[in-house]
């Protein structure tokens, strides 16, 4: 076996067939795992020197050749090379670095340890990359919501008005969804921080190497139990593709409401124009495209995790090669979002809110449960209240006119001890300041949520 041929070449005879190529390679897609597989074979050979297995000149040769293979590999693109995957080509580019002493850096180590832990460095340190630019959006969203506090405009259920909110609140409901991804990216990072390497194919390794050594060395929380288990794990992939395309739902759900507050129909928020695009045929038009694309997205991010789930299921024990399909759909995670969230916090933080739309849309039915809530004040128990306030309700759309201006007759027919200050249910900043209980929508409420927003970040 020379070092162009496959690491298995041993064993077959013959060159593999020409149809079974292109299915057997893996280089285009695990190229980009060459910086992890460079620390991991650096910490192989430490950990091969102190277990006796090196000399120590032997050690820092392959060391040394590792760094320079590191800056070839830096400098040009060997995407499209022979080899079958990053691991051969960086064997291979060794072997040109530093001759023969190349062969012994395998030394009870298997591929499937190797790729094991690459992986899991690369999704280690792609959790963290999301947690922070993830981190970013939310800011945008918190100083958005900061300026907000005093715009008050239609709370929305089954996309009905329900009851008025402050602006900054609707706001912040789409914060915390994204606190919470970034809680879970923060857990995927520790669930990827489990070292696999020394556990070999499938048996561990039969050379005495420190693994705790290896743990500390590469930046991993705990060391794997089970050689068989670490090397066919990925549910901290799954994880990953969860979360990500949690992130992806959540977006999306923030995206469709700007997809409509932005509509001339409502015309609550106004995208600004670096985020916006026209129509090749429609002269007036002005679409919300940054929304829809990361909506779109989302899709993607969904069929993501749904392809891990499906190449992971019924694998019988140990590692198969069907493993060679879990980075394509985790690297494309990653990079959707690195478009994405950068896109949509830049159209946070350039929306408008136009306050004359949101002034004009303020229904006074929105303040029907305020007027419920009246009666019961009153002493009313609340199911008759909730009748009276329906009825009165059907009156006003009898008549063609808002609740507010019916007459205090009217009121009076439905519920005779109405009076003349029922009028005073009728005031938007009052009914937002009634509901001051923690994660409610008064003024104070929402300053606190703030405030613990910002702490959070």
């Amino acid at each position: 076996m020379g070092p162009t041929d496959p690491l298995w070449s041993g064993r077959i005879q013959g060159e593999m067939a020409e149809a079974m190529v292109p299915l057997n390679r893996s280089l285009a897609v695990d190229i980009r795992l060459w910086p992890q597989d460079i620390r991991g074979s650096q910490a192989w050979a430490r950990a091969l020197v102190k277990a006796g297995v090196l000399e120590d000149e032997e050690g820092t040769t392959l060391v040394d050749g590792l760094d320079r293979v590191a800056t070839r590999l830096s400098e040009s693109d060997h995407s499209d090379e022979a080899d079958e995957d990053i691991h051969s080509l960086v064997e291979r580019l060794l072997y040109e670095e530093v001759g023969e002493v190349a062969g012994k850096l395998h030394t009870g180590r298997s591929r499937n340890d190797q790729v094991a832990t690459d992986f899991r460095l690369w999704g280690m340190d792609a959790a963290e990359r999301l947690v922070r630019i993830l981190g970013e959006v939310e800011s945008a969203l918190l100083d958005w919501a900061t300026q907000s506090v005093e715009i008050i405009l239609p709370g929305y259920t089954h996309l009905q008005q329900g009851q008025p909110i402050r602006a900054a609140h609707w706001i912040l409901s789409h914060f915390w969804p994204l606190e919470r991804d970034r809680a879970a990216l923060r857990a995927v990072r520790d669930q990827a921080g489990v070292l696999p390497l020394g556990s070999g194919a499938i048996a561990g390794c039969p050379f005495p190497i420190d693994r705790e050594l290896l743990r500390a060395h590469l930046g991993f929380l705990r060391i794997s139990e089970n050689s068989i288990d670490a090397v066919s794990d990925r549910d901290w992939a799954l994880e990953f593709a969860f979360a990500t395309a949690r992130v992806g739902v959540h977006l999306s759900r923030l995206a469709e409401d700007l997809v409509l507050f932005g509509s001339k129909e409502f015309g609550f928020v106004r995208l600004s124009d670096g985020f916006s695009t026209g129509s090749s045929l429609m002269p007036q038009k002005r679409n919300p495209d940054v929304a829809e694309l990361v909506r779109g997205k989302s899709g993607r991010l969904t069929g993501n995790l749904v392809s891990l789930l499906t190449v992971l299921k019924g694998l019988p024990t140990g590692y198969n090669r069907d493993l060679q399909e879990d980075k394509g759909v985790l690297f494309d995670s990653m990079d959707t979002l690195t478009i994405v969230l950068p896109a949509i916090e830049g159209a946070i933080r350039g929306a408008e809110f136009q306050t004359d739309h949101i002034e004009a849309a303020l229904d006074p039915q929105l303040l029907a449960t305020d007027l419920a809530d009246y009666l019961v004040r009153t002493g009313v128990p609340f199911r008759k209240a909730h009748e009276v306030v329906a009825t009165i309700v059907r009156r006003a759309e009898d008549q063609g006119i808002p609740v507010d201006q019916l007459s205090l007759e009217v009121f009076q027919e439905a519920y005779s001890g109405l009076d003349s200050d029922v009028f005073q249910v009728f005031d938007w900043e009052r009914s937002v300041e009634a509901r001051e209980a923690l994660g409610g929508t008064a003024r104070k409420a929402v300053l606190d949520q703030i405030m613990a927003a910002q702490t959070r970040l």
